[in-house]
């Protein structure tokens, strides 16, 4: 079975060395395979270096089900289920940009915040006020930001990563606040609706979407089925492990990046289904760590 360093699965170290505690052979499925270091003796630790590596006779323990691309921090091996495709208003969105001026900007993932920077550029670079949902979303701007000249201005993160707290909490700017909403098509109507009962005028673009992908090693997915925890990033990536499924018995434990993605498991049926009650990198760490010790109880 593959095999990898958690040494970059979160940047506290305390977790860091819990989790190369619990488990030095976490599984995460993919081409691309990292070999675990021992646990670290001190609070500083180093990525580890891709490498090939032979068969292991572990069990696998974690399975990682998110878009190629977004894991640098996680893992460097994993079982992509997405991938993100243009949305219908994607070519719309630089002239939107160039041609009017919005009191706000709403970005709720990283991948809304790549593909709207690409069109920022393409429009000019205008001057624009951004919220984000959390502070991986906000990671996406950091480059941007050192290289803007003070025209990209990410003004607003809400108290708790969620998308009906940002619409909650988000500053009205005079009488008629307006905002840009670039979003996945397959978003829900949460966010301008409750921007929209508080007076602020919402124009949404759906500039992307989120489909499965079109091919799965069957051998990966058969060593995914064997562990006993599934990690999920977005509803999308539970809906498209439930479409996988040909086995209604399978009942391991999944660990969600937040609570809109577990409540998306448990429509689909799933039980054992853990998240943090802060979204983010640290918070699902620790739901993984949870699901692992449940697991573990009943060995």
């Amino acid at each position: 079975m593959a095999q990898f360093s958690v040494s970059s699965l979160c940047s506290s170290p305390s977790l860091r060395l819990r989790l190369h505690r619990q488990h030095q052979q976490l599984f995460f499925p993919s081409q691309q395979i990292a070999s675990p270091p021992p646990p670290p003796a001190s609070a500083t630790d180093s990525n580890s270096t891709s490498t090939f590596a032979s068969p292991s006779n572990h069990t696998p323990k974690v399975v990682v089900t998110r878009e190629r691309g977004k894991n640098s921090k996680l893992i460097t091996a994993l079982l992509p289920l997405i991938e993100h495709q243009r949305g219908a208003d994607f070519d719309r969105l630089p002239s939107a940009l160039s041609d009017n001026a919005f009191d706000w900007v709403v970005i709720t993932s990283p991948e809304a915040g790549s593909v709207f920077l690409d069109a920022w550029r393409a429009a000019g670079m205008p001057h624009v006020r951004i919220g984000v949902v959390g502070s991986g979303t906000a990671s996406i701007f950091k480059e941007a930001l050192q290289s803007s000249n003070q025209s990209l201005d990410v003004a607003f993160t809400p108290s708790k990563a969620t998308g009906k707290v940002l619409a909650t909490e988000l500053p009205k700017i005079g009488n008629k606040t307006t905002i840009l909403y670039p979003a996945s098509a397959k978003a829900s109507n949460e966010i301008e609706e409750g921007l929209s009962s508080r007076g602020f005028e919402v124009t949404r673009m759906n500039t992307y979407t989120t489909v499965p992908v079109q091919h799965v090693d069957q051998m990966v997915l058969k060593q995914a089925l064997a562990a006993p925890v599934l990690t999920v990033a977005s509803p999308s990536s539970i809906r498209a492990w439930k479409n996988l499924l040909s086995d209604s018995d399978w009942s391991n434990s999944i660990a969600c990046i937040g609570e809109t993605t577990a409540a998306m498991a448990r429509r689909l049926g799933f039980r054992n289904v853990y998240h943090p009650t802060q979204p983010g990198l640290e918070g699902w760490v620790e739901s993984i760590l949870e699901a692992l010790g449940s697991y573990d109880e009943l060995l």
